[in-house]
């Protein structure tokens, strides 16, 4: 209850139209899948008849990991994420989906393209990338599970986030935000796996703004805790 007294002056301030947040990453990690995979399981409607050239190996591969990765991101949504906020602006549901939706078929009409060949270094540069790129994508989950267990369901309550008995959260110790770093790590690897200047640019574009929320959450740890560790980075150890 507000305490409030006669003369006193209450200013409130109009959001606008709100949406909640666990709708809106539905809709930005839902739009990929479908965006995506008909490139990749419909290629006669963007090919015509070039569609019926088998496609690369490497595309098979690129495709279950572009899956595993949205797959993952919805159930997190549904069963991991605590929102501290809940709802956004109206307005973000369209531009986050713009990008996320419009990324997608971007890199899915090149990768899954009839004339598409393997990488450079073939098989190696494909199954290496793979094999890191399932394990940024194990880390990525372990961080947002340990931030989970950090608040407790239905507490305000904040803290300063530390290694677990999970080895992939050693990243903490490095960064104050190793769910971002990686995030950028998979894609980094998907766009090697694929050699597609797409994913590149994508991976590009999500570092970006991943570094500019660590810089910004990374500032607030500091400003929130006095001893909050002083070797952290933000994203990128030892640098940002």
């Amino acid at each position: 209850t507000l305490d409030l007294q006669k003369g006193r002056l209450l200013y409130v301030k109009d959001l606008g139209p709100q949406i909640g947040w666990k709708t809106v990453f539905l809709w930005e990690y839902f739009g990929p899948l479908v965006a995506y995979m008909i490139s990749y399981s419909r290629p006669v409607w963007l090919y015509g008849a070039k569609a019926g050239a088998p496609m690369n190996y490497a595309v098979h591969i690129a495709a279950i990991c572009w899956t595993i990765h949205y797959a993952k991101r919805l159930l997190e949504t549904l069963f991991v994420h605590r929102f501290s906020h809940s709802t956004m602006p109206f307005a973000n549901l369209f531009k986050n989906c713009s990008y996320y939706w419009g990324f997608a078929f971007y890199i899915g009409y090149y990768v899954n393209h009839p004339l598409y060949t393997e990488p450079y270094f073939g098989r190696l540069q494909v199954y290496s990338s793979l094999i890191a790129f399932l394990l940024f994508e194990a880390g990525n989950l372990s961080i947002h599970l340990a931030l989970r267990d950090l608040r407790p369901e239905g507490s305000t309550e904040r803290k300063i986030p530390v290694p677990t008995g999970n080895p992939f959260t050693f990243l903490f110790r490095y960064v104050s935000c190793p769910n971002y770093a990686y995030e950028w790590y998979s894609w980094a690897a998907f766009t090697v796996m694929t050699q597609c200047l797409p994913a590149g640019m994508f991976t590009a574009a999500g570092f970006a703004q991943m570094a500019i929320w660590a810089l910004a959450k990374h500032r607030n740890y500091k400003k929130e805790f006095p001893n909050y560790p002083r070797g952290r980075k933000a994203i990128v150890p030892f640098l940002l």
